[in-house]
């Protein structure tokens, strides 16, 4: 009965703290790390002995397969060499500069101890970029600072499992680099196979309850056989989301998708709310023993080095920033001429005349695709430029969180000044998250790196209707146009539906502020038919003439209609 009354009481502060954060105008996981902790002191709140593996291994693969399977795939593209550099390099470095800092800061500490423990603080947390993404921040900042956050995992642990053991036995650098490329390789190809398995089978998976509940154990079962070969299986659920990501709009039934977005919703707001809850309590008991303090020296020992840790880890990043900006900006300045032949090669493709040679004329249409791409990435890159203010975010957004907290547990018991190493990075863990999670969302609103605006985005949404209208005038006027039994469409569907068509193309065809005052107008018109209609569908269910199940699923359509209207209508109001 105790554990369910801390579930039970765990989700009512879960509702409290998210409820209340926004009118207080804190992020929403910085309240939770703070009730965590003052639940922890009530003398009636029994104590939650937290085993690391309930994070690593319990709450941290299907926060980051979900994550992964809602990250915009071009997007992740473009940027994975600015996050490949911050989820490995950076990380190395960090663990590097931190162990030399303890084995000058603590006497008897061996540097791969040092490195262990830079592994620790070292990987920013999945978990804690909410607080980036709650706060407003840009969708590329956003973008970078997930995909770091998700694949720094695997680097940070790999290095602490190479270095606890070479603590004990000598391990070279290769030996060292040959695992972290074992782990990794070995993760990939299991997250692929895993996957395309997801695909394959949802896409014939009938119902949206079966899906859906298919759907939550899919990163254990990437996580799991890559742990038992030793790699790393937060990279495979990783891989497994990304693959979702990518080939869900096309394999996954439109119902399945709602449902589901839905569900993981609800569980990742409980699992990311469930690691800071755990995070305050823990930062009460672990200090609150009394026995440390005997074995590995005071608490401000551990509290000035663990400033001086925190300090050092945030100098790096903030070298490895200014450095990839300098690069991007390089990148960003030779776009123009690159951009310029790319488009001189555009336009004589354009220009070629079809041979009739279908091998040739495929090739033709991969390089036009290729092409096309390149330039779209290229102006993204410009358009979505990197400048000291988008930097400051990226430095600023670089806390620590559940990650450093679980690896920290894993260190030995045997393992020398353990007790020391755990409380520093408790204090990085939790300094970090409160200082800058804490001051994030003002300087993000103070340097004006938030989204576009509102209107701006409306004519971007308008112009993609205008190509999505057009394929349908391609298809509407095809002479191949069947119904699925191979006989022709009626001609008074195929002029209601050119009707609506029409009526399409004329709302896409205005301009920037009449099309953005139109939608919020058709919208609002939309959902008050909707709501009368729903009113209707409740008086009829109640007069009993028409068969309940069919009512039910009237209702639904009504429902998906109105919800579809109400997101667009947030998403317009949040950007």
């Amino acid at each position: 009965m105790e554990v369910l009354s801390v579930i039970v009481i765990a989700v009512i502060l879960v509702v409290a703290a998210t409820a209340l954060a926004p009118k207080l105008g804190v992020a929403a996981p910085l309240v939770l790390v703070v009730f965590g902790a003052a639940a922890a002191l009530l003398p009636w709140v029994p104590e939650v002995p937290i085993d690391s593996e309930w994070i690593l291994a319990g709450l941290l693969p299907p926060l980051l397969y979900a994550t992964a399977a809602s990250t915009p795939l071009m997007e992740f593209r473009r940027d994975f060499g600015t996050i490949s550099i911050f989820s490995v390099l950076l990380v190395f470095a960090s663990a590097a500069v931190i162990g030399g800092i303890m084995t000058l800061l603590v006497p008897g500490l061996n540097f791969a101890l040092g490195v262990a423990l830079g592994a620790i603080i070292a990987p920013t947390d999945a978990v804690a970029t909410s607080i980036v993404r709650k706060a407003g921040a840009s969708s590329r900042i956003v973008t970078v600072l997930e995909g770091e956050a998700m694949l720094n995992d695997a680097s940070a642990l790999v290095l602490l499992r190479s270095a606890v053991a070479a603590s004990a036995t000598a391990l070279s650098f290769w030996e060292v680099a040959g695992d972290f490329l074992y782990a990794v390789v070995v993760a990939v190809l299991i997250g692929l196979v895993v996957g395309a398995l997801n695909l394959f089978v949802r896409a014939r998976l009938k119902g949206e309850s079966l899906s859906v509940a298919l759907s939550l154990v899919i990163p254990y079962v990437a996580y799991l056989p890559a742990e038992h070969l030793h790699a790393s299986g937060l990279v495979a659920a990783v891989v497994a989301g990304l693959i979702y990501s990518n080939g869900a709009a096309k394999r996954v039934a439109p119902e399945i998708r709602i449902t589901e977005a839905s569900v993981w919703q609800t569980v990742e707001l409980l699992l990311e709310s469930a690691i800071f809850l755990l995070m305050g309590m823990q930062v009460v008991s672990q200090f609150e023993g009394q026995h440390w303090a005997s074995v590995s020296g005071t608490f401000w020992q551990a509290l000035w080095i663990g400033v001086v840790c925190a300090t050092a880890i945030i100098a790096i990043r903030t070298l490895f920033v200014a450095v990839s900006l300098w690069q991007l900006s390089r990148r960003t300045k030779a776009s123009p001429e690159v951009l310029a032949k790319l488009r001189t090669l555009q336009d004589r493709l354009d220009a070629h005349q079809p041979t009739g040679n279908d091998y040739h004329e495929q090739r033709l249409d991969k390089m036009r695709t290729s092409i096309s791409r390149r330039v779209a990435d290229l102006d993204y890159l410009a358009e979505e430029h990197f400048g000291w203010k988008e930097g400051f975010v990226l430095v600023a957004a670089g806390m620590r969180g559940a990650i450093t907290l679980a690896a920290a547990q894993t260190l030995p018991y045997s393992t020398h000044q353990r007790t020391l190493l755990v409380t520093i990075a408790f204090i990085v863990a939790t300094g970090t998250l409160v200082v800058q999670g804490g001051l994030l969302p003002w300087i993000i609103k103070r340097l004006g790196v938030a989204e576009h605006d509102a209107k701006g985005t409306a004519q971007i949404r308008m112009e993609i209707w205008g190509e999505l209208v057009d394929a349908s005038y391609q298809l509407l006027n095809s002479p191949a146009l069947k119904r699925s039994d191979g006989t022709p469409y009626s001609p008074t569907v195929l002029a209601i539906t050119r009707d609506r068509i029409e009526n399409a193309k004329r709302f896409s065809d205005l301009d920037r502020e009449q099309s953005f005052e139109a939608r919020g107008e058709i919208r609002e018109l939309r959902v008050r038919l909707l709501d009368a209609e729903r009113q209707e569908l409740l008086r009829i269910r109640n007069q009993g003439h028409y068969p309940s199940e069919l009512l039910n699923l009237v209702l639904q359509e009504i429902d998906v209609e109105q919800y579809g209207a109400e997101l667009s209508a947030s998403e317009d109001s949040d950007s």
